[in-house]
């Protein structure tokens, strides 16, 4: 039995949902996103709340039971509130700028790093004196900022021994000892 499945997804106020045979629409005060589900699976929206049931107990059915109600959970929260996710890199000489849609990292590299973002995400970049610069990436697409905010992460992985690389803010790095000195 699917636990997450069987929730009923609360709707809020100034979110409208569409269903369309298999294509699920949602729109909201953020903007609109679209996801195509299994057209075995039956959505009924009733009363402010959407549930999600699976037509049959097999294995394929349970399977996507979850991950179809959590998607579209996710579709709602975004369009209601969005979804944020903010980079630290830390390093020195480490920067970051954003012109238009592209982003500019200088990560101790011989050469800069310019990444296109998709244009469903807003980008911003700021370097306060004293403080390391951050990167923060704003959507109402949950996968697609999880998504880019892991591809610029893999630019420079967090080094274990000095803390150095781009990390989520509030990530908390396990730090190695490093060699000692033998007498």
């Amino acid at each position: 039995m699917s636990r997450v499945g069987n929730k009923a997804i609360a709707v809020p106020q100034g979110v409208d949902i569409k269903i369309d045979g298999s294509t699920v629409i949602v729109k909201g005060a953020k903007g609109s996103l679209t996801r195509e589900i299994d057209s075995d699976f039956d959505l009924s929206l009733e009363e402010g709340s959407l549930t999600v049931k699976r037509p049959t107990d097999q294995k394929r059915h349970k399977a996507l039971h979850g991950l179809y109600r959590s998607l579209i959970n996710n579709m709602v929260i975004g369009v209601s509130d969005g979804y944020v996710k903010t980079l630290e890199l830390v390093g020195v000489g480490y920067k970051a700028a954003v012109q238009g849609q592209v982003l500019e990292l200088n990560l101790g590299y011989s050469h800069n790093i310019f990444m296109e973002i998709p244009s469903e995400i807003k980008v911003g970049a700021e370097t306060l004196k004293g403080k390391n610069p951050v990167v923060t990436l704003e959507s109402t697409d949950k996968e697609l900022v999880g998504e880019v905010a892991a591809k610029i992460r893999s630019l420079r992985k967090i080094e274990p021994y000095k803390g150095k690389g781009i990390r989520f803010v509030g990530e908390i790095v396990r730090r190695k000892a490093g060699k000692t000195a033998s007498k």
